[in-house]
């Protein structure tokens, strides 16, 4: 702080919360001003969030206010900077007050938007000012206190702001050059961004899976057995049964029969609490639970913690807490012990259970811009219905911290009658722990669940449903005897049959964006998405919002469904060369580059001049693309017309039964992207799918595209005798082939570096297209 004494030191927060926090620290006898606040010593301010943005094309030239695809690419040589009008006041109070001030404390997000955000201010008014920089992962008073004794020189960041500058001005490239492209091609409205067309290609992916699906039937035969006083449930395992004539010849051959107890196993279990909330938890869960959209949730945790400031800063990525954050949820306790919806759950609290020796909730190393969030000490007011939903999903979370784990005993009984085998999976519980704050939400799960049962997506969905445990209410624990045979008072046929994935809801969805990166083949791409998936906490909601706004998506009930103009912009883009636009590969690789940045092990000049190239050349992909028809422009304009129109006669009239199928989301099938393949792909008609073309086909002499079928990928001139196919499943190495590592196999005739497992062992390997004329593959393994 030395370095810094002489003068008032101007402080800047990135919201006004923060700020006012900070004041109470360091002046908490600060004159408050609605702009700032000014103490002895320090003038602390705030940004509200991104007060400034970079340029439109048209501020460096005017001939962008027009989209024309001649005119692209568009690649400024520096980037402009714009003030937001709508927070043009709080940006030159800021600049005044810099004025006053010789030296500058940096207060923002202790992460890489926090720093961009400071960036951004500091340029626009050219501050020349010995900047220093707070770095706190919370606002307690005692964290605040010691990072301002611990300042830093804002030149130990410099790298991060580099990274920083890159991330946004490559979005910039990336999104407004793409998006202009498909635009001006094909004649209509195509919005693509790095994080918004990967989300839209999941649901995408989702769909075709869901349309390709082919259920089976197949038949369950459970039985009721005696033995004494003890009633049981068993349902028969083993092979399933295809024909009810079979189910029923087994059911009458068994009906009255002896069994025995085959095997019986007894054990002793526990539930703890489930994690404390970041954001994207919460939007799941309110989702699942009140149908609560991933923008609507956000917006009443923000209104939460900045309005009535009864809970932690929402936009966290955080399940976990600081040492230093553990008081605090003594501090809310004692607060709801004044809350009569909560006073008798408080009395049974144990508060010596909540400590930071508990890694449940106390892990610092996991904790990075903010921590789990938590009900503060503030006494709610009265809440909108809909907030105090949110604020009990996030008080009910932090109580059941303070309450001892749910135990409970798990049977396991095989009964064998004749050659047949039933097993039997019974839950009781010894103690229901922390989950009494949810026993009426468990009631109504298990109703709901009651009602739905009967299907199962697939073999391992059937059999985890078999495997679930049915709860067990007896006044008498649960006992067999072993010893002793049992009879079979009844038995019952049900006819099954499997279904198809569930479709995304906002909820499903979220847990997808998380996750993203954990499906990448490459370890490296895959390390470096592993704590951030697609987007972040603060900006998924705005990527699902922004896919509705520009008709990509709609929603019926819970679920999103995918529009004629979501399907043909992710068909054009795959179809013209540039998937990588449609994978979290490439959100894998700029992360991976950008971490390189802001530790100094990579040059943020060489990546810009990467994402230019990759520009260019989805510009020249575009251009080699077959305009869409106007019949098929239309059908979108018609589709996103009616939507529009239903949601202004009907908003939230829910599911209507023309749109519903058992099952499956409907999606207009009438026209496709077929259009807007290359003039040389659009002759191709197979049985394959042909939509989805990857490239020429590698066979000698061969000139037909290579398309996706069911079980692999394989040549659209099979008719003219060419056997090329590269299956998706290769059985000896018990790997899939995604459309990434078929692109490398059929640009390079190798994959990237992978991971095999033989013999118990893993190595490090790649795929070799060993046989063009035939698609066989073989593993080279790497030199260690």
């Amino acid at each position: 702080m030395d370095s810094l004494n002489g003068g008032k030191i101007l402080v800047l927060a990135e919201k006004p919360d923060m700020g006012r926090t900070i004041a109470q620290v360091i002046e908490p006898k600060a004159r408050k001003y609605r702009t700032h606040l000014e103490g002895e010593r320090y003038i602390i301010t705030w940004a509200i969030g991104h007060l400034i943005t970079l340029a439109e094309p048209d501020c460096y030239d005017p001939k962008y206010k027009r989209w024309n695809f001649r005119d692209l690419p568009i690649l400024p040589d520096a980037f402009k900077i714009v003030a937001s009008r709508r927070t043009m006041d709080q940006l030159k109070a800021i600049g005044e007050l810099g004025k006053q001030c010789h030296s500058i404390v940096n207060a923002c997000d202790a992460g890489r938007e926090g720093q961009y955000i400071f960036a951004l201010i500091e340029q626009y008014w050219k501050w020349r000012k010995p900047v220093k920089r707070l770095w706190i992962s919370d606002l307690t008073p005692e964290t605040i206190r010691k990072g301002f004794d611990e300042l830093q020189d804002a030149s130990a960041y410099a790298n991060l702001t580099a990274a920083a500058r890159a991330r946004s001005e490559a979005d910039w490239l990336i999104g407004m050059n793409a998006s202009r492209a498909f635009t001006t091609r094909h004649k209509t409205l195509l919005s693509v961004g790095r994080v918004q067309t990967p989300v839209l290609a999941l649901i995408y992916d989702r769909q075709q899976e869901i349309d390709k699906f082919e259920s089976d039937a197949y038949f369950e035969l459970t039985a009721q057995f005696q033995q004494h006083e003890l009633n049981y449930k068993g349902t028969r395992v083993g092979e399933r049964i295809r024909s009810e004539e079979e189910a029923e010849r087994l059911k009458a051959k068994l009906t009255g029969k002896p069994g025995r107890i085959a095997d019986y196993q007894v054990k002793e279990g526990k539930e703890f609490p489930y994690r404390l909330y970041d954001l994207t938890l919460l939007q799941r869960e309110a989702n699942g639970k009140y149908g609560f959209s991933a923008k609507k949730t956000l917006d009443l945790a923000q209104s939460l913690y900045e309005k009535h400031k009864v809970i932690t800063y929402p936009r966290t990525n955080s399940n976990y807490l600081t040492e230093q954050n553990v008081g605090s949820m003594h501090d809310a306790l004692r607060m709801l012990n004044s809350m009569e919806q909560y006073r008798e759950w408080v009395a049974k609290a144990e508060p010596n259970r909540v400590h930071t020796g508990n890694k449940a909730i106390c892990q610092p190393s996991k904790v990075e811009d903010h921590h789990a969030i938590l009900p503060t000490k503030k006494r709610p007011g009265t809440l909108a219905p809909d907030e105090m939903k949110v604020y009990d999903m996030i008080v009910r979370r932090m109580l059941s911290h303070f309450y001892p784990p749910a135990t409970f005993t798990l049977y396991t009984v095989l009964t064998e009658v004749d050659t047949e085998t039933f097993k039997t999976n019974v839950k009781q519980w010894t103690a229901r722990g922390w989950k009494v704050l949810y026993d009426q939400d468990e009631r109504t799960k298990a109703s709901s669940k009651k009602q739905s049962q009967g299907s199962a997506a697939d073999d391992d969905a059937e059999k985890g449903r078999q495997d679930e445990p049915e709860e067990w209410n007896g006044d008498k624990p649960f006992h067999v005897d072993t010893a002793h045979t049992v009879m079979v008072k009844q038995l019952a046929v049900e006819k099954k049959t499997t279904q198809p994935p569930k479709a995304y809801t906002e909820g499903t969805l979220l847990k997808a964006m998380e996750s993203a990166g954990k499906q990448l083949e490459n370890e490296e791409l895959r390390d470096a998405m592993k704590d951030s998936g697609l987007g972040t906490p603060a900006t998924r909601a705005a990527t699902i919002e922004r896919l509705k706004q520009v008709g990509y998506v709609g929603m019926t009930g819970k679920r999103i469904t995918l529009t004629l103009k979501g399907k043909t912009a992710v068909e054009l883009i795959r179809h013209a060369g540039v998937q990588l636009l449609t994978s979290p590969e490439m959100t894998g690789q700029w992360e991976r580059r950008l971490t390189q940045i802001a530790r100094g092990e990579a040059s943020n000049v060489t990546f810009m001049e990467a994402v230019r190239k990759f520009t260019l050349h989805v510009i020249d992909c575009v251009d080699k693309q077959r305009p869409l028809s106007g019949e098929l422009v239309q059908q979108m304009e018609d589709e996103g017309s009616k939507k529009r129109g239903s949601k202004t006669a009907g908003k939230s009239k829910g599911e209507s039964s023309s749109n519903r199928t058992k099952g499956k989301v409907q999606v207009s099938n009438t026209a496709s992207a077929r259009e807007g393949l290359s003039e040389s792909d659009s002759s191709s008609s197979t049985p394959l799918r042909a939509n989805t073309g990857f490239g020429t086909c590698p066979r000698s002499g061969c000139e037909g595209l290579i398309i996706e079928g069911r079980k692999g990928y394989g040549c659209t001139h099979f008719k003219q005798g060419c056997t090329f196919v590269i299956w998706k499943k290769q059985k000896a190495s018990g790997k899939t082939i995604s459309e990434t590592m078929l692109l490398d196999l059929l640009k390079k005739g190798k994959t990237q570096l992978l991971t095999f497992t033989s013999g118990g062992s893993k190595f490090k390997g790649r795929f070799i297209l060993s046989n063009s004329a035939t698609g066989d593959l073989s593993i080279e393994q790497a030199e260690t």
